[in-house]
């Protein structure tokens, strides 16, 4: 368990990272695995934010974290495009049409 907020957002990076990995990977149970643990720290960390906050110096810390994660966010839906499409039409009858 992370020691203090910042070490939060770093697990939630580091989780993340995890996760572009595994996508990369086009392991989507261990994305989906992943994302359950960043899903449990999110609720940490809002739990430790009420009686913590960062300095001047952690918030820029926070931020390069926030970016890095949201550009992994972006590849990993990106990369879940095709795999979603075709969970949908599974899920509704239809076959992949090959050409």
């Amino acid at each position: 368990m992370p020691e203090n907020l910042l070490s939060y957002y770093e697990a939630i990076e580091r989780a993340s990272s995890d996760m572009l990995t595994a996508a990369r990977d086009g392991n989507w149970d261990e994305v989906v695995k992943l994302e359950g643990a960043c899903a449990v720290l999110i609720s940490q960390l809002k739990q430790v934010a009420k009686d913590q906050s960062l300095q001047k110096e952690e918030n820029q810390v926070k931020s390069r974290i926030m970016q890095r994660i949201l550009l992994n966010d972006a590849e990993i839906r990106y990369l879940a495009e095709p795999w979603l499409e075709d969970l949908d039409n599974m899920m509704h009858g239809r076959s992949k049409t090959v050409h």
